[in-house]
């Protein structure tokens, strides 16, 4: 058990000789439990020096020996789920000093991905895919004939989702030959292991088992009735001491729970499971943060870390106070709002630490709904609870809500329903790369009918919009930015803007006029400076503040900056409407390329594509130079 971080590189002498699975597999079984432990001094101290997720990967480090120690990787397919969980499968595949370098511009990714690795079989980042990828896999091993198996590794918490039960349900239809493996460390779902299921688990998952049970079929194939009672027999004595009734009705065989920290015990059950025909079902039982005392303490604290650095010397200079994070601007507007109105009420999709709900869920327990990773749901609930009198407010990062569009334009937006979206980590993310990016949300929200969309370009803003959204009748979203503010003075109040109303921060003669859209319009501050522009705040992304634009119709440029997808996104809607007016100005869209921009820093990424301040005001002079 480690109770630190390891600062220098532990020996790892067992470790340093695997560079492949297929090394891996040339080991004896009594090696394995070395192995583990190495590999868990490695990726505390890997993840020590970079940052990253932590809990979940120690927590399967055994699970994922033991998968490259029996099955044939990379033909045959592991699928894990959402990615917080693989890095130990990324040491053992080949990416071992590369881990120094992960999440970091130039260095490997923090999720699976195709392009990285050919063990990497299906690219991650949101929850819940994994059953059906691997489906997907088992089906074409099935009409091609390869042979090859199909693995899916889904956490107690992925499997909340909609989808993952979806396809459970359709690989019970079509029998695919295919393991999921439940990795279960929230224990939300089963009890604690115990002696007895663990020795029924082995038994269930015996060759001998499965002898029986087949020979069972075939005495009884004549007799229908009575085969139905057996199957029945079965399910019942199952579920007398595990959970997995209905796994079983869904078409899966189900063994476990066993538990996911006995590698000798794990390599034993996959060995007699991967030959199976049919779904199987693996239940195990692991602990996030395993091997690490504080995080086996907390888990939530250590579901990824910052990089450790050294002790700082002490030093008598007082430091400016850090600006809140918007989140935080969030967490204490809801938390103010529902002092004032009873009926507000706050969902999320187990976003209730990263959306910075606690306050709320502590002061306001029946009026806090955390829905699990199910954000069509999230988004449905809302508008049922709209439909009877309550304001809901939707807490969801930019990302998770485009798994919801249709429930936000068929169930919400529809029906004119008064639904406010607090949409967390638009724009760019740094380095949990393009799969979090929020790189769409102007573009996929201002084309729906009946919605308000407001980005606001500090933390001040970001609190009046989100008592402008919530006080408007209809539905409405505030899409913010992931970290700190500038430092802007927050008014305690719950103070509303008039809808569609810019501010201009800056007067200029040159006939520039700089459109900005949240959190970019302070980078255009150098540009408009430099260029003597006119920097107007734009506020709203729907409605725009057309007057605004029209008193500008005799302007030489129009520039617009967005943190957003350029396509279909706010500085579109500036064009499409400078063209309704017949109004010939050129304009200049500035925000996110064509492109996935691969994990960096947020400020090394707004430099490689021209959206710091350097950038913007280059690419103006350049726009002005072919005018």
């Amino acid at each position: 058990m480690f109770e630190t971080i390891p600062t220098t590189r532990p020996l790892t002498p067992l470790l340093d000789q695997i560079d492949t699975p297929a090394d891996l597999r040339d080991l004896d079984k009594k090696e394995l439990s070395t192995l583990v432990r190495e590999l868990r001094s490695f990726m505390l101290y890997s993840v020590g020096q970079t940052g990253g997720h932590f809990g979940a990967g120690l927590g399967v480090i055994e699970l994922t020996v033991a998968l490259h120690y029996v099955f044939n990787t990379p033909e045959d397919r592991i699928v894990w789920d959402v990615g917080h969980q693989a890095y130990p499968h990324k040491i053992l595949t080949g990416r071992r000093d590369a881990l120094l370098t992960i999440r970091q511009e130039g260095g490997i990714s923090g999720f699976p991905k195709r392009e990285e690795s050919e063990f990497d079989t299906f690219g991650v980042g949101h929850s819940s895919t994994s059953i059906g990828a691997a489906l997907g896999m088992a089906l074409a091993a099935r009409q091609l004939d390869t042979g090859r198996k199909a693995v899916a590794i889904i956490g107690d918490g992925a499997m909340s989702a909609g989808m993952a039960f979806e396809a459970l349900n359709h690989a019970g239809d079509v029998e695919a030959d295919m393991l999921v493996i439940l990795n279960d460390n929230e224990m939300s779902i089963s009890k604690p292991v115990g002696a007895l299921s663990s020795s029924l688990a082995r038994i269930w998952a015996s060759k001998t088992y499965e002898n029986i049970r087949e020979g069972g079929r075939k005495v009884f194939s004549g007799l229908p009735s009575a085969l139905e009672l057996a199957r029945k027999a079965e399910e019942h004595m199952k579920g007398m001491v595990a959970p997995g009734t209905m796994f079983e009705e869904l078409g899966f065989n189900y063994i476990g729970p066993i538990d996911g920290h006995d590698v000798e015990l794990l390599t034993q059950t996959l060995n007699n499971l991967k030959d199976r025909k049919g779904p199987q079902f693996l239940h195990v039982i692991t602990k996030k943060g395993k091997g690490f005392e504080p995080a086996e303490g907390d888990p939530i604290g250590y579901h990824a870390i910052n990089k450790v650095e050294p002790d700082p010397k002490p030093s008598n200079e007082s430091k400016a106070p850090t600006p809140p994070k918007y989140s935080n601007v969030f967490g204490r507007w809801v938390c103010d709002a529902a002092e004032q109105d009873e009926k507000l009420v706050a969902i999320t999709p187990a976003m209730k630490e990263g959306s910075d709900l606690i306050e709320f869920a502590d002061s306001y327990p029946t009026r806090y709904f955390d829905v699990a990773i199910a954000e069509q749901h999230a988004v449905t609930l809302a508008a049922g609870m709209a439909c009877d009198g309550l304001k809901p407010v939707v807490a969801i990062y930019s990302t998770f809500l485009q798994r919801a569009y249709d429930q936000l334009i068929h169930d919400v937006a529809l029906q004119n329903l008064d639904v406010l979206f607090a949409i967390d980590r638009a724009g760019l993310v740094g380095e949990d790369g393009p799969t979090h990016a929020g790189a769409y949300d102007l573009s996929y929200l201002r084309c729906i009918p009946n919605m308000i969309a407001m980005a606001p370009s500090d933390e001040a803003e970001c609190r009046a919009m989100l008592q402008t959204g919530y006080a408007h009748q209809g539905p409405a979203a505030v899409r913010y930015p992931r970290g700190t503010g500038r430092g802007a003075v927050i008014s305690p109040n719950l103070e509303t803007l008039e809808i569609g109303q810019s501010r201009t921060l800056r007067e200029g003669q040159s006939g520039i006029v700089i459109c900005g859209f949240g959190r970019p319009t302070f980078d255009a501050q150098q540009a408009a400076e430099a260029l003597d522009a006119t920097l107007i705040d734009m506020r709203f992304v729907k409605p725009l503040d057309e007057a605004a634009l029209l008193q500008h119709k005799e302007a030489k440029l129009f520039v617009t900056v967005e943190e957003n997808a350029i396509m279909g996104g706010a500085g579109s809607g500036v064009s499409e409407f400078l063209q309704s007016q017949h109004i010939c100005t050129p304009v200049l869209h500035l925000g996110l390329p064509d492109q996935y921009e691969e994990h960096a820093s947020h400020s090394a990424m707004l430099k490689r594509i021209g959206l710091d301040a350097e950038g913007i005001q280059k690419a103006i002079e350049t726009k002005l130079s072919a005018i």
